[in-house]
């Protein structure tokens, strides 16, 4: 990602591209319209998790269903921002065990260009909406690299 493209991201983190692709997800999950007067921050909101609700939650604990929800559709965003900027197909994988470990990989043909290690998921969540947007991105940008690093993996059909 550029430099100006990360201070974007940080200034407004509403118009960086990822939270852009992932308010997209959110509302496409909307088949009956219920979401449709709420805004996009209002949407996003279940990702902010001060400090202070991070210390009130076990440090061991089984993720619920919501929470896997919105770990699923965040990294569905990242793959496809990374999609959309590379003209790549990029497919998600994720295998979590009910106690909230596991891993998450997104492939572009039979390179893996997001590799995640995933613990502690019922605490998944961010400080802020920059750090949601600036995570994002950097996954997105981390994606780009491999493929651009490894083209004909990526594109290999």
């Amino acid at each position: 990602m550029t430099e100006a493209a990360m201070i974007e991201a940080v200034v407004s983190p509403m118009s960086s591209g990822f939270v852009q692709e992932l308010v997209k997800q959110w509302r496409a999950q909307d088949t009956n319209g219920v979401w449709e007067g709420k805004s996009d921050e209002t949407l996003l909101a279940p990702y902010i998790i001060t400090k202070e609700q991070r210390r009130e939650m076990p440090i061991i604990g089984d993720p619920d269903p919501e929470t896997l929800w919105r770990l699923e559709l965040f990294y569905n965003a990242v793959g496809l921002s990374i999609e959309r900027r590379s003209g790549v197909m990029v497919s998600p994988m994720m295998k979590m065990s009910h106690e909230g470990f596991g891993r998450l990989v997104l492939m572009a043909g039979r390179l893996i260009v997001v590799n995640k290690q995933l613990r502690d998921v019922h605490r998944f969540g961010f400080v802020s909406m920059e750090s949601l947007a600036e995570e994002g991105e950097k996954f997105v940008t981390s994606g780009l690299d491999m493929i651009n690093q490894f083209p004909a993996v990526a594109k290999y059909g």
